[in-house]
């Protein structure tokens, strides 16, 4: 209990400079999992793939992108705290007694686990890797999965095997490995806690979760905590939906902080937002006639919100969609297709990503190599365009076209261009924003009648218009294939 007390006031054992934050302070036990070789695998993995042969500046690595969302993730849990705090003018009295300082400190402490480990699982080239053809043949092998947990009873984390796995289920998998690996008793937590707020996991609350959950619930919620349909909901259940939504929602400290991150590093203006406005305006949000628990936030906060969004947008269309870096993209799925067509290259990733002793071997560096070996063998290949950078060259850039439409466009190209139908390549990107015209993935407003004091939630289409303007889109780019790889299928 003291050591909640401590850490709420602001203790910590270390405190790292981050270009973003600033100073970022950490526990005890977070030092151990950052410590932990299968966390520093990251220092090698870029955050954006090759982004930085477009935008030099965006070398950045998921280490430090991980850290970044542990300390937003953090914040989001503790400004709505202070919120509530603020609002019920609870901040000079007694009321807040040792068992509910405890269940906030033991939540925040899950939260900023469970972001600290959200991307531990991602491999070289984060998502290019798993989007390479071979390598995703590899991942869906039968078997996979299972050999994956080798040895430990994985059904306390998934109720049946997935069908095909993703970087998440690699990200829980390390998860696991780290947690077991330090002395988490001491600060006083549990890892199915954690890993059950991480993504793709289905887990059983323990039973201090359960009690700090209700300890949690009944602060917050009140007389309402046990109204309606809340009364016969699982309160751990719908505290661990709310925490997971921190961790990985519509908005989340993942997305939070790349945007941040990514601007910055890229040295465009585009990803920017006003990350305090908008956590100084986030709201625990409850609704007894459902039952529901989640995000909520202020009539004042919209403003940071479509801030938020707006940037989101942008980053997509100008800077993860840019028609050099999505060229680039494509020829890094070839090389990765290329070298995987080396024996000892092919069985050595097959045995990385089935063992945990040996997926600290996949990082960037390790393709990087291959690369470099292949490319001095075979001049004509993706490898070497990779390792010389040259690029594909644009030839135009469509939206919202279908497959159908895609292969007519590429058709056409050629024809009007005088050029093999095979010498034109398309990459395209989707970009999500569907969830905002809907209940924006479970995030509502919350308005408060300034006569009663009474709170209501509302859709935010329902108080601003301005989230119907964004939609599901897809950009796709159209290329010429470089001469030297003419003959290359």
């Amino acid at each position: 209990m003291r050591s909640a007390v401590n850490d709420l006031l602001g203790a910590y054992d270390k405190l790292i400079m981050d270009p973003v934050h600033g100073g970022i302070p950490l526990y005890h036990h977070e030092i151990q999992v950052i410590d932990h070789p299968l966390f520093q695998r990251l220092r090698n993995i870029c955050q954006n793939d090759i982004l930085s042969l477009v935008f030099p500046g965006a070398t950045h690595s998921r280490f430090l992108h991980s850290i970044g969302v542990m300390h937003v993730g953090g914040r989001m849990f503790r400004a709505m705290i202070d919120a509530y705090l603020r609002e019920r003018q609870l901040s000079d009295r007694t009321d807040l007694n040792l068992s509910q300082l405890d269940a906030i400190d033991y939540l925040a402490k899950t939260i900023r686990l469970a972001c600290l480990l959200h991307d531990s699982g991602h491999s070289s080239f984060s998502h290019q890797f798993t989007q390479a053809r071979r390598i995703h043949g590899l991942m869906a092998r039968p078997g996979r999965f299972d050999d994956l947990w080798h040895g430990v009873d994985y059904h306390r984390f998934y109720k049946q095997r997935p069908a095909e796995l993703e970087h998440e289920h690699y990200s829980v998998r390390v998860a696991y490995d780290v947690l077991k690996a330090i002395d988490l008793e001491e600060a006083g937590l549990n890892a199915e806690d954690i890993l059950g707020i991480m993504e793709t996991t289905d887990v059983t609350p323990s039973e201090a979760f359960c009690r700090h959950a209700r300890t949690f619930w009944a602060f917050i919620a009140g007389p309402d905590a046990e109204s309606g349909a809340l009364n016969a909901a699982s309160t751990p259940g719908l505290v661990m939906d709310l925490l997971s939504s921190v961790v990985s929602g519509e908005i989340d400290a993942d997305r939070a902080d790349y945007m941040l991150r990514d601007g910055f590093h890229s040295s465009v203006t585009i990803g920017g937002f006003n990350l305090d406005h908008l956590l100084s305006n986030l709201r625990f949000g409850w609704n007894v006639q459902q039952p529901w628990l989640g995000l909520a936030i202020t009539q004042k906060g919209l403003g940071a919100l479509e801030d938020f969004v707006y940037s989101r947008h942008q980053m997509y269309r100008k800077v993860y969609a840019h028609k050099t870096a999505l060229g680039f993209d494509w020829l890094l799925r070839e090389a990765i297709n290329e070298v995987l067509n080396e024996p000892e290259t092919f069985e050595w990733v097959d045995t990385c990503l089935s063992d945990m002793r040996y997926f600290a071997e996949l990082t960037d560096n390790f393709f990087w190599e291959a690369f470099r070996r292949l490319a001095r063998k075979q001049p004509q290949s993706y490898s070497k365009c990779i390792v010389d950078r040259i690029k594909l060259d644009h030839l135009d850039t469509r939206e919202d076209l279908s497959p159908d439409g895609i292969d007519v466009h590429c058709a056409l190209l050629a024809h009007e261009l005088n050029l093999q139908p095979s010498d034109v390549v398309t990459c395209s990107m989707r970009a999500r924003f569907s969830n905002i015209q809907d209940n924006f993935n479970g995030i509502k407003v919350l308005l408060r009648d300034p006569v009663h004091r009474t709170r209501e939630l509302r859709k935010i289409t329902d108080v601003s218009a301005f989230f119907s303007k964004f939609g599901d889109g897809t950009i796709t780019h159209f290329y010429h294939r470089p001469e030297r790889l003419r003959n290359l299928s």
